[in-house]
């Protein structure tokens, strides 16, 4: 039994494999993570290594460090040089263009349209002719009323003849009484009748003056509403035609009720405010007038008062039932240092701007901000001559180097346009 034992061991340990034989087999399992682990460790190392590149990290001589090398780089921004100016407070209310006068033209004679003497849209003169009715039948009228005058003045002639000799009869007492004042009656009669007779010649001059119609105003006629060979009436509604004034011509505005004590504050004073008339988009500037009268009572339904402007309108810009933005100079700050609003900017504490040195770097100033008109601000803390930083401010800390993408411009923003309308007082 022990030889059974002993003789078995050894087919035991054949059978389960030797160490010498295991262990090649375990390293060839091994190597493929082995490599595939280093191949890992290669990529991640060159893809940190084109990373450090990118952002300027890498430790390759000459390389500059990432808050170093940004530090050094100047920033590019826009600049503007503070000004002296005036710079004016406006109301602005949305208008409409009335005319000051606008005429219907009637017949003021009944009978028919002979001539037009006007063309549709024409611009006429207090005075112009411009149409004529037929003059015949008044022609006729006056006539008849020169020859029945003439025929009273005949008659009165003869009373007063009359009358002559009844005094003198009476005189001698060799008529009535009664006889004599018969006469007198006879010659009073007579002056009533001369007086009737003037009168209706009068009128039928008068109907031949109107059978010629004259424009009322100087303006632009409209469409003819009548042509030749018509029928006209001194009763027709439409009339003849349409006559709009355009020299001078209004603009009626509102404005808030909160600021009316703006504008009857330089008025009571005497002061005449001026207007300007904008297009509907306020970026060109029409025509150019005065404040000519305020409203008497507050729209409550809108919380409006409305005004009116004069402007000569000699050029014709402005047309009636014409929609123009009206703004109303009310005051005007003179002298005062002017920058882009752009330039301003806001903290929760004040109002600054980045203003630039004489070594291109920036530092914040602190500015208050008196008024706003448009792109330009009128502000105190700066001088004129200073140049600030009106765009790529966001980049922009204290001691921050820059470099002037554009020059700079005289109170707005370099490069920068703008729609808005000139803010600076404007002279007529």
């Amino acid at each position: 039994m022990k030889s059974h034992l002993t003789d078995s061991r050894p087919n035991e340990i054949a059978a389960s494999g030797s160490p010498e034989h295991d262990a090649p087999e375990h390293r060839r399992r091994r190597w493929p993570w082995v490599v595939g682990a280093v191949a890992l460790l290669l990529v991640l190392y060159l893809a940190t290594r084109g990373s450090a590149k990118k952002t300027g990290t890498g430790s390759e001589p000459g390389a500059p460090g990432g808050a170093k090398g940004a530090g050094a780089r100047p920033v590019p921004v826009l600049t503007a040089t503070a000004k002296t100016g005036d710079l004016g407070e406006y109301l602005t209310g949305l208008g409409t263009v009335t005319p000051l006068a606008t005429v219907t033209v009637r017949s003021r004679v009944d009978g028919q349209l002979m001539h037009v003497l006007f063309k549709e849209g024409q611009l006429v003169k207090e005075g112009d002719l411009l149409a004529e009715i037929d003059p015949r039948p008044f022609q006729v009228q006056l006539a008849q009323a020169e020859g029945q005058m003439a025929k009273d003045q005949s008659a009165l002639e003869n009373a007063r003849l009359d009358l002559k000799r009844y005094q003198t009869l009476s005189e001698q007492d060799a008529i009535p009484r009664q006889q004599l004042d018969t006469q007198v009656a006879t010659v009073n009669q007579g002056v009533a009748a001369i007086q009737s007779d003037q009168s209706q010649i009068d009128s039928a001059k008068l109907n031949l003056t109107y059978s010629r119609i004259t424009a009322p105003i100087t303006g632009r006629v409209g469409l003819r509403v009548v042509d030749i060979g018509n029928m006209v009436h001194a009763t027709d509604a439409a009339g003849l035609v349409v006559i709009t004034q355009l020299e001078p011509i209004n603009v009626v505005f509102t404005i808030p009720a909160d600021h009316l004590d703006q504008v009857l504050g330089p008025m009571h004073a005497g002061h005449t405010l001026e207007v300007d008339a904008y297009d509907r988009e306020l970026k060109k500037r029409l025509a150019v007038g005065t404040l000519a009268a305020v409203d008497n009572q507050i729209d409550q339904t809108t919380g409006t008062v409305r005004l009116k402007a004069l402007f000569p309108n000699t050029d014709g810009a402005l047309f009636p039932n014409q929609f123009v933005n009206a703004r109303l100079l009310v005051n005007t700050l003179s002298a005062a240092i002017l920058v882009p609003v752009a330039a301003v900017q806001r903290s929760p504490q004040s109002a600054f701007v980045w203003l630039v040195g004489a070594d291109s770097s920036v530092s914040m100033r602190e500015v208050t901000v008196k008024l706003t008109e448009g792109d330009v601000a009128a502000v105190t803390g700066l001088a004129a001559g200073d140049v600030v930083v009106t765009d790529g401010v966001d980049k922009l800390q204290a001691g921050t180097k820059i470099s002037v993408s554009a020059p700079g411009g005289s109170g707005s923003g370099s490069g920068t346009g703008s729609g808005a309308p000139t803010h600076k007082k404007s002279k007529p």
